[in-house]
């Protein structure tokens, strides 16, 4: 998963940065509403940390302008203020949650899942592709009901596949969901990593179209 954090508080946003990247994610930092404008118009992310009182103008109305362009990836408002007319405004302008200051991380975590999880159609925590689940809570795999031990980028990709199965996902997409927008990976990292799934998870799992990119499949081999 990959996270915009849109935060003034430079303590607070790198201490949020790295609990978050502890956890598995991809977290990028933008300290103003013209910083955050330009790296949403120019990077894909999952979802969006947004606070809302930004130097250079409310977070809602930032939000709002986001909206009207189309851009319709996960809000998650984090905010110091609690009164219900600040709340409102947020979700008036396109916010999908609330959390205010101070917050526990685990409760950021989970939330950020459960938007990421909902974007994607998917109700249920836990999302299964043949017999390999995702509890998308506790970040967990399993084949045939038996856990699968990943590695963060292995992890962080499965994650994007089944989040989005059975859409075919680019390999450009994957790169940009996977890595950070100042890592150039080698161009065949993308296989590299695909391959080391197929192993663990199974051959047929991952399906690869020519000149289209990765899909999830539904395995018919046994685990071993």
């Amino acid at each position: 998963m990959k996270v915009l954090l849109v935060e003034d508080d430079e303590s607070l946003a790198l201490g949020l940065a790295s609990s978050l990247q502890d956890a598995g994610l991809l977290v990028e930092i933008a300290g103003e509403g013209r910083t955050a404008d330009f790296m949403i118009s120019t990077e894909r992310y999952d979802a969006v940390i947004l606070d809302l009182g930004l130097p250079d103008g409310s977070g809602a109305q930032w939000l709002s302008g986001w909206r009207e362009q189309g851009i319709e990836l996960p809000v998650l408002i984090l905010t110091a203020r609690e009164r219900w007319s600040d709340k409102a405004a947020g979700f008036s302008a396109g916010a999908d949650d609330y959390v205010t200051k101070p917050f526990e991380t685990a409760e950021i975590l989970f939330r950020l899942r459960a938007l990421v999880r909902r974007a994607h159609g998917h109700a249920h925590p836990v999302i299964r592709v043949g017999d390999i689940c995702l509890d998308t809570h506790s970040a967990q795999v399993t084949r045939a009901g038996m856990p699968v031990s990943l590695t963060a980028q292995e992890l962080r990709l499965l994650s994007h596949l089944v989040h989005a199965a059975p859409r075919v996902v680019s390999r450009a997409e994957l790169t940009e969901h996977v890595y950070d927008g100042d890592t150039e990976p080698d161009s065949n990292v993308i296989d590299v990593q695909v391959s080391r799934l197929r192993r663990k998870l199974g051959s047929q799992s991952i399906e690869t179209l020519r000149g289209q990119g990765y899909r999830m499949v539904a395995d018919t081999s046994e685990a071993s």
